[in-house]
């Protein structure tokens, strides 16, 4: 990279601390104007009084200097960890614009990483999914990524594609060679059910990885009046919801969003089942139902005293959803097979669900052997190897030459989830995401 780039990587604003970090060419020429000559040994901190241009001190500051490749972006980098006062930055930032450097793009120093081959886009990915994580369980995935698991995964699976293609290759490059066993294409039959195989294994995880980045997403369902917005404001500890008497008060979708096991989950109110009086209502039912169908988990709520929505609801729930038999202290002792019997308004109960909650949301978002796919880019491309590959098995024996076709799609494929290939649109997106100073 010709140019130097620089950026505040601290929240904006009066601190007690600011860190201003710097890379590109002239992050040493920088270092030493500034320390008048006493740049800091290499990846030790050292305090120094910084000046501006003309000589005059600004701050004392503790000053680090990384040279390059060894460095965060693999280029020559430098920090000042300056007062976070908004004068003395405003002063660092006008200085290094006049020693030529540049103000950094979002996540500009992480895609010169990328670039310089410090990291892949899996581990880019990952870094941006750490700076973004707010619970236990996005911290510990973030981290496995941006340490190398995903990129450790598809390698794997790219070296096993090279291997097979060859074997593919050989058979059709020198088909009447005599130290070219016959059919040599058919010895990659077994190692391809064995990697579409695999494949197809992380992609029936119920998309794990998606849901620990974006949230596990529950709807609760029932009758008007049946209690849900009063369970919404007991499970999200707060008045979320509106609850009065009226039926029908509820007509649009009420989200919160929570932690539970350590995992974001967001919580959903829905407008009651019943037949709409009126077209408000009636597009309320209906988002309710849509909700309902794309919710990770339901929860269906009745009221204690109705046989009636107990019968209904039970006909929309799945095997692994759970039924609340809710106002329990308007009806005591109330029971049905598998329900949670709770009160929402006085919070009887409520204990109980929220521990068989936090239980499936852990056990359908923990973390297990298998790395997961993180992001919806990652699952399309995987997606497409798998189904190329499955192409490739189909034609192996009689047409070697459209099933290495086939191979090199799926070998592309993986090439894009890492970066490897030709993939700028996609890089974009990702850097584009990031912090100013990331």
């Amino acid at each position: 990279m010709e140019t130097t780039i620089y950026a505040l990587s601290t929240a904006p604003g009066r601190a007690g601390v600011a860190i201003i970090r710097i890379s590109g060419p002239k992050a040493g020429d920088v270092l030493d104007v500034m320390t008048a000559g006493r740049r800091p040994a290499a990846r030790g901190a050292a305090l120094r009084r910084l000046q501006n241009t003309e000589g005059e001190v600004f701050d004392e500051a503790l000053v680090l200097w990384f040279p390059g490749p060894a460095s965060f972006t693999g280029e020559d980098c430098a920090e000042l960890q300056v007062h976070g006062g908004l004068a003395v930055i405003e002063t660092a930032f006008e200085t290094l614009e006049t020693l030529g450097c540049v103000p950094a793009e979002a996540g500009e120093f992480t895609r010169r990483a990328f670039e310089n081959d410090r990291i892949d886009l899996t581990e880019a990915e990952g870094l941006a999914d750490l700076i973004e994580a707010e619970t236990e369980g996005q911290r510990r995935q973030a981290l496995a990524q941006m340490t190398g698991a995903l990129r450790g995964l598809y390698e794997e699976w790219r070296e096993s594609l090279i291997s097979i293609l060859a074997s593919v290759e050989g058979e059709i490059d020198f088909p009447d060679e005599g130290d070219v066993p016959d059919a040599l294409s058919h010895r990659a039959f077994e190692p391809l059910v064995i990697l579409i195989a695999s494949m197809q294994e992380h992609l029936d995880d119920g998309r794990r990885g998606e849901r620990i980045r974006t949230g596990f997403t529950i709807a609760l369902i029932g009758a008007p009046n049946a209690g849900k917005s009063s369970l919404l404001n007991k499970l999200a500890g707060r008045d979320a919801a509106i609850v009065t008497d009226i039926p029908g008060t509820t007509r649009d979708i009420i989200e919160v969003r929570v932690t539970m096991g350590g995992y974001p989950v967001i919580i959903s109110d829905t407008a009651g089942l019943r037949e709409a009086v009126d077209a408000v209502e009636a597009e309320g039912v209906k988002r309710a139902l849509d909700r309902a169908v794309q919710a990770d988990l339901r929860i269906g709520v009745v009221d204690a005293r109705s046989d009636e929505e107990l019968a209904d609801l039970q006909g929309r729930l799945h095997d692994d959803d759970l039924l609340v038999l809710n106002k329990l202290d308007l009806a005591p002792g109330a029971s049905a097979d598998g329900a949670y019997p709770l009160s929402a308004k006085s919070g009887e109960g409520i204990s109980d669900l929220e521990a068989r909650i936090e239980a499936i949301v852990q056990e359908r978002l923990s973390a297990r052997e298998l790395p997961a796919l993180s992001r919806a880019r990652h699952r399309k491309n995987v997606e497409t190897a798998s189904e190329a590959l499955g192409r490739a098995l189909s034609q192996l024996a009689a047409a070697p030459e459209l099933a290495g076709e086939d191979i090199r799609l799926a070998i592309r494929s993986l090439e894009s989830l890492t970066g490897r290939v030709d993939v700028e649109d996609v890089l974009d997106r990702v850097f584009s995401q990031f912090c100013i100073g990331k």
